[in-house]
């Protein structure tokens, strides 16, 4: 069964949204060399500081193999303390 992600980044401040900017071209790259990563966007919206984020990975598995590795990344360090408004279906 494969694992969705689908919700929104929301930078509270323009510093936060150029931190999203400078870090996520690398994180984009990195997550969709993933084994088991079928489809990770991080897109605009309308709003300057808002991102919609939809991600979707073969299995828990390789969602799971994702969160480690991203949570080690610069992205992570970069984006700390960013609000994330996340749902995630098809992880037991």
């Amino acid at each position: 069964m494969g694992v969705t992600l689908e919700g929104f980044l929301r930078c509270a401040s323009e510093d936060e949204a150029a931190r999203v900017r400078a870090a996520l071209p690398e994180h984009v790259q990195l997550t969709r060399a993933e084994p088991g990563c079928i489809r990770f966007d991080v897109t605009p919206t309308d709003d300057p500081l808002v991102w919609a984020v939809s991600e979707e990975f073969v299995d828990p598995a390789a969602f799971e193999a994702h969160q480690a590795r991203a949570c080690a990344s610069d992205w992570a360090r970069e984006t700390q303390g960013i609000a994330r408004d996340y749902t995630v279906t098809g992880v037991p």
